[in-house]
Order: structure tokens, then sequence, then C-alpha cells
């Protein structure tokens, strides 16, 4: 599989060039809808790389980096939600649009002149159709180019376009999904993901989704299981690294597959400490406010 022609993207407060290719285009009946916290660097090209969007939604959870300014210079309209958790924000989100086809992206993402294209083709046979809405396919940049084996982050298959009468998303507080209720289809063209820019997000945002995951779990009061750690270590490690053929792209996919199984005992870990030690629970809120994303 080919690596596709991408180049990377920069970032600046005012409206981005990234699809400059895409000609003027009327409108659709679509509203794109992306949540944020702090992604001044981001939101714009995010909100650029959608021209044929009739309405533009920004959900903002607090940004102190001035976020919601840029997003309203990039021409969306901009709405405060204290944070829910991902599954709940997002459906509060889709309550909020104007259109009742809705495109989700997170601001780390754009569309490729190529899928923005096909969108504007395609968009308006499928909002005509039964179709409960799409999958699109994603792209990752990682350590500053394009990931080129590693499956999850070459093609891997996303809900993001649905129409909120029949589609809804999974009330969860992290690693939500779409649910649809109806047949979907699944475009062509990739959308591009900016993966975070370095390791150090990585691991704080590891921190972050493993306090809303834990609590996910203590709810479901899920057993710990910790004898089962080091083997989920090495079937993760194995899964990413020689199953999903991360070791075709060398030191990065090494890197990112190291990464993922440590995420994925991480959490066991917590889980574990949270379940022996409750007052372990209490500790994080105010950490929480001052560090993780």
């Amino acid at each position: 599989m080919q690596p596709l022609p991408l180049q990377p993207l920069y970032d600046s407060p005012e409206p981005a060039r990234a699809n400059r290719d895409v000609p003027a285009t009327a409108t659709l009946p679509i509203t794109l809808l992306v949540i944020t916290r702090d992604e001044a660097a981001v939101i714009g090209r995010c909100l650029d790389s959608v021209p044929f969007a009739a309405e533009k939604l920004v959900i903002d959870s607090g940004s102190t980096d001035g976020t919601p300014d840029i997003a309203r210079r990039h021409g969306a309209k901009v709405v405060h939600k204290d944070w829910l958790g991902f599954g709940a924000q997002r459906n509060f989100a889709t309550t909020q649009a104007s259109h009742d086809w809705i495109l989700a992206l997170d601001a780390d993402e754009v569309l490729s002149p190529e899928l923005a294209r096909e969108l504007e083709e395609k968009l308006p046979e499928l909002m005509k159709s039964p179709s409960a809405g799409a999958f699109l396919r994603r792209q990752t940049w990682y350590m500053g180019e394009p990931m080129r084996w590693y499956r999850p982050m070459v093609g891997e298959k996303l809900g993001r376009i649905y129409d909120r009468r029949r589609a809804r998303w999974s009330d969860v507080r992290v690693h939500e999904s779409l649910r649809f209720d109806g047949p979907t289809r699944t475009f062509r063209q990739r959308m591009i993901h900016h993966h975070n820019p370095t390791l150090l997000h990585r691991q704080l945002k590891i921190l972050h989704y493993t306090e809303l995951k834990t609590r996910d779990w203590l709810d479901k009061q899920r057993p710990t299981r910790l004898w089962l750690a080091p083997f989920v270590f090495m079937a993760a490690f194995l899964k990413d690294y020689v199953l999903r053929l991360g070791f075709l792209d060398g030191g990065r996919g090494y890197v990112v597959s190291q990464v993922a199984a440590s995420y994925a005992v991480y959490k066991r870990l917590r889980y574990y400490e949270m379940v022996r030690n409750p007052a372990s629970r209490d500790h994080v809120d105010k950490f929480n406010d001052g560090f993780l994303p």
C-alpha cells in the first residue's frame, strides 16, 4: 500500500489555505461539528478544510488560548458547554446543529482536498438516500510524516457523517463511536489526522484518557484481573507491531506499538488502584484542572 502524497499543514490564526485546490462551491445543508478545548493551533485549518458546509459549529468546553475567537474568524458559530465526557459532549453538540446531517471532525483533523471534492459531489445523493450516515477513512501523520503501513493509521474507518435522526454517539466518557440505525456508506478518499505533536503530548493524553476510561469501568463494576496485565502488554504489542504491520514503519512503528501496549496496561494498573484504594479517585480532579488536557 502506497502512502498518500500529503504535505504537512502549519497552523495560523488567520484563515488557512490547506485546501486551496478546492474550488469555491455552493454550500450543502450539513453542519460541520467540532468539540474543542484549547485547540488554537489547529482549529482554523480544520474549519477551512470543509468549504461546502452550510454551518460550522464549535462546542467549546472552556478554552483559555483564544480558540473561540479563532473559530469565529474562520466562520464558525461557537457554543460553550462545560465538559460532559466525549460521548455526552458530542450528543449535546448534535442538538445544537441547525441541520439534521452532520459531519463530525476532531480539531486536529482536516479533509484532504480530494475528500472535500468527493463529499461535495456525493453528499447530496447520500442525504436523499435511506442511509443513516457514512464512514470516512483516516490517514495519520506521526512524527512529522504519514504512516505508510501501520493499519490503524493508514486507512482506519470512522463513522463521521450522520443523520442525527438515525444515529447517536455512544454515551461513554472516552473512545466514543457512532451508533447507526440504518445502512451506511464508506467514502474512498482520506481525511488527514495530525497526531499529537510530541510524545509528551501523547503521554499527557493517555493519563487523561485513563482517568475517563477507568471511571467507565467503575460504573460497570468491572473485575480488576490484574494478573492479566503482562499478557495484555504482550498481546497488544504483538497485535500492533506484527498483525497491524507496525514493524514495516520502522522506528515509528515500534514507538506507536510500544505506547499503545503501555496504555493498555496502565489503564488496568490505575483501575486496580482505584478499586484497591478508593481514596485515590479523589486526588485527580485538581490535578486534571491544572495539568491534563
